[in-house]
């Protein structure tokens, strides 16, 4: 039976011919589109653009309460809604007993009141038990920290910086190994202009508001029950690397020195002052509170 199924086929009747394939359709590469030197400065103005509003929101929210004073002190400029601080009465000159005697006798005078007896007035300032800056410009009344030399004495830097950062939660600090009211040589005072805001410290933004300080401002400080009156003679801002603002004078300075710009740490600005009067008492003298 399988005869009956066989097909005979004579090859040379039916030449064998490939059957040409078609090729498979191939996905077109995509154009890619030419950059010109026009769209490569635009997309990086793009980038430059974004990058500084993200860094200028970080800015601002890391140091929210020192710009807050600032916009503050702005908007009362601008308003002219400014009022003088209180702590300007303790740059006034105090009358002395002769001036109060001879304006009580002329008030006499003029009253015509016989027999009465002038009682000059008693010259006495109530004194801080702590050592304080006053720097009533930006109405700052500010506890004046000490360290101890020891870590500048081992030149031990980062034990030195450390020891000052936590200092600063308590006020402004008297940098070590600087001179003190009422000797010969430079007396240096840093404080923060901003700092984090998460630190626990009262005192992170009092030199926010520093730069609005110009010369011939008053200064007055308090140390160990004595009263001194600076007057503000310079202004300037120097690079971190200069620690030509700390080494001594051959007379008496004030130096006050805080980070700028406000938020960052890039350069510092430094405050000189001179003594201009010394209108202190002994501890005796005065009544402490």
């Amino acid at each position: 039976m399988t005869e009956y199924f066989k097909i005979h086929i004579n090859p040379h009747e039916f030449p064998h011919e490939q059957i040409p394939k078609e090729p498979l359709p191939q996905k077109e590469a995509p154009v890619e589109e030419q950059r010109t030197l026009k769209t490569i400065l635009k997309d990086g103005a793009r980038q430059i653009i974004a990058s500084a509003v993200i860094l200028g929101i970080g800015i601002l929210a890391l140091n929210w309460s020192a710009y807050y004073e600032i916009a503050k002190d702005e908007f009362k400029t601008l308003t002219g809604t400014h009022v003088e601080s209180p702590l300007n009465k303790l740059i006034e000159t105090p009358k002395t007993p002769e001036t109060s005697q001879a304006a009580d006798t002329a008030k006499t005078a003029q009253a015509n009141t016989l027999n009465t007896q002038n009682i000059p007035a008693l010259n006495i300032e109530i004194a801080p038990s702590d050592n304080r800056l006053i720097i009533p410009r930006i109405d700052q009344n500010l506890p004046i920290v000490r360290i101890s030399s020891e870590t500048l004495i081992r030149r031990d830097w980062s034990a030195l910086e450390k020891e000052m950062q936590n200092a600063l939660q308590g006020g402004v600090v008297h940098y070590p190994g600087t001179s003190i009211p009422g000797e010969l040589g430079n007396m240096a005072i840093t404080g923060h202009s901003s700092y984090f805001p998460w630190d626990s410290g009262r005192f992170k933004d009092v030199f926010a508001l520093l730069h609005n300080v110009v010369e011939g401002d008053k200064i007055v400080m308090y140390w160990e029950g004595k009263k001194y009156i600076y007057e503000v003679t310079e202004i300037k801002i120097v690079l971190p690397s200069d620690i030509s603002i700390l080494k001594q004078t051959p007379d008496s300075t004030l130096t006050l020195i805080t980070c700028t710009p406000v938020g960052t740490n890039l350069k510092r600005l430094v405050v000189r002052a001179k003594p201009v009067e010394d209108v202190g008492q002994s501890n005796d003298g005065k009544i402490k509170r």
